[in-house]
């Protein structure tokens, strides 16, 4: 009897020491996965992009081509107003060498930075200021707004992949077409002769 009861206290602990390391396995897992949780940096990549976006304009407020094109990556699309779509860096390139060329001055302002949860998408909202010359001298003003797209790369940083700016000015319409030149003669007027008189006589 004593040695039957000396067995089942044995297993009695074992069954217990069992129960308990599956318990601290248990919890280990449940710390684990928590501890995968991924670290919300929204807040973080919003004050990134903004910073970016203020030193983007800065350099097309410079004029620097290289720099305002580098903020794009290399898949992404510009759809400026009354053009065709650019969907490669050279075209995009081309549209901003218009864009900044002689005489203009171009400014934006950020006016909303939304991040997505997933913490690799966010759209910028905001205003510009364009100012050109245009072929006469004359100062052209234009002001209106866009929205950008800017996607996290693999390497962590953030570029544009869309871009989409249009005027708030209404559209100009076009100059009537030239009145036609009243003829000189009307179609249905005649050719007065002259008239003769004749004498009937000395």
């Amino acid at each position: 009897m004593a040695k039957h009861s000396e067995e089942t206290s044995h297993r009695t602990q074992n069954l217990i020491r069992a129960a308990a390391g599956s318990a601290c396995l248990a919890l280990v897992l449940i710390a684990s996965g928590c501890g995968s949780t991924p670290k919300d940096t929204r807040a973080a990549d919003e004050t990134t992009i903004r910073a970016l976006d203020a030193q983007w304009a800065k350099s097309a407020a410079a004029k620097d081509l290289d720099a305002t094109v580098g903020y794009y990556s290399d898949d992404a699309s510009l759809l400026a107003p009354n053009s065709p779509i650019a969907s490669d860096k050279q075209s995009i390139r081309e549209a901003w060498n218009a864009l900044l060329g002689a005489g203009a001055s171009l400014t934006w302002q950020a006016t909303k930075v939304d991040v997505a949860h997933s913490s690799d998408l966010a759209y910028v909202v905001g205003s510009y200021q364009l100012m050109t010359n245009d072929p006469k001298g004359s100062v052209a003003a234009d002001r209106g707004k866009f929205v950008e797209v800017w996607k996290k790369q693999a390497d962590g940083s953030w570029k544009t992949v869309a871009d989409i700016f249009n005027s708030d000015l209404p559209a100009q319409k076009p100059a009537p077409p030239a009145a036609a030149k009243k003829s000189a003669r009307h179609p249905h007027s005649k050719k007065k002769g002259r008239t003769h008189s004749h004498s009937s006589g000395m």
